[in-house]
């Protein structure tokens, strides 16, 4: 059997998420070589105020998720399989090798960025609930118009999926959900519309930047959460990182193509956990664990039981 790490996407963050990491020399490498590479305090950038803007928001995922990814890789832990959703695809890239830290961070500031500045008001992403694919594309066709744009952006399960566009089209699409016997419609602490075309041309401009970075073929498998395929061609990958942003998150794909190829420990990197209360009707009868909030030695405990469940 085989273990996921999973890395979660914006909206999971927490105020405090950087400063509440382990303390452990090379968690606080990984701060050193984020401070050293983006020319900043880095530990400013996890406040309740600094977490209103994407750039920093996506920065603290990624630096929190290597910082824990490389810790347990330092305690003798591998991945079989990463996989990120969204932003997490970049700490994923990186705990497998793929992509070098320095450059990941030079490429996320980029993204967040692009991304606040493409729509630095009026636009969003709402969660719903309780209603299925099918029924939530009708209502799409329905609202989505120039003037007021909304798109399927994640499917995260069964009855969990995400939409993205400006808030009048959201505060539409919200009330027809509701009328059509959704269970809850929650507005997402994401300020960008993404994963739909709106990002399209952020997106494009992103790719110009990874063309001048060097990419290695993952130490493991790396999944990518719009595809759910494996993608080891260095081309796909670096296409698959670039424009995930403007691309439909498929988790619940995701995870079900980790499940078949034989997963059964997803282990869910910080911050929170999110991605596991997703992946707990997926992994039936496996183990799913969230580092926050676990010890250490547990999480050695688990991690070593399923390599030796695997050979």
């Amino acid at each position: 059997m085989s273990t996921l790490w999973a890395f979660p996407g914006q909206g999971a963050q927490q105020p405090g998420m950087l400063h509440g990491l382990p303390d452990a020399p090379v968690v606080q490498a990984c701060l050193d070589e984020a401070a050293a590479v983006l020319g900043e305090e880095v530990l400013a950038l996890d406040s309740a105020e600094a977490l209103r803007g994407t750039r920093a928001v996506q920065l603290c995922l990624l630096i929190a998720g290597v910082a824990c990814a490389r810790l347990l890789i330092q305690r003798g832990h591998r991945p079989d399989y990463v996989a990120g959703l969204s932003i997490g695809a970049y700490a994923a890239a990186v705990s497998a090798e793929a992509l070098d830290f320095a450059d990941a961070l030079r490429l996320v500031a980029l993204r967040g960025e692009l991304m606040q500045s493409a729509y630095p008001s009026g636009y969003g992403m709402s969660a719903i609930l309780g209603l299925d694919l099918t029924s939530l594309e009708r209502l799409l066709e329905q609202v989505n118009s120039p003037e007021m744009p909304v798109y399927l952006a994640n499917i995260n399960a069964d009855n969990q999926l995400v939409i993205a566009g400006s808030q009048a089209a959201l505060a539409a699409l919200a009330e027809r959900a509701r009328a059509l016997g959704a269970g809850a419609v929650k507005p997402l602490a994401v300020s960008v519309p993404s994963h739909c075309p709106l990002l399209a041309e952020p997106a494009a401009r992103l790719a110009e930047a990874f063309a001048a970075v060097r990419l290695q073929p993952p130490n493991g498998r790396y999944l990518s959460g719009s595809s759910a395929r494996l993608l080891n061609d260095l081309h796909q990958l670096r296409d698959d990182l670039a424009y995930n942003m403007c691309r439909v998150v498929d988790w619940q794909a995701t995870l079900r193509t980790a499940v078949e190829r034989g997963v059964r420990l997803h282990l869910e990197l910080p911050p929170g956990s999110v991605l596991s209360g997703l992946a707990r009707r997926q992994f039936e009868p496996g183990l799913v664990i969230a580092f926050q909030g676990a010890r250490l030695d547990t999480l050695d405990a688990l991690l070593r039981q399923e390599v030796s469940r695997s050979r």
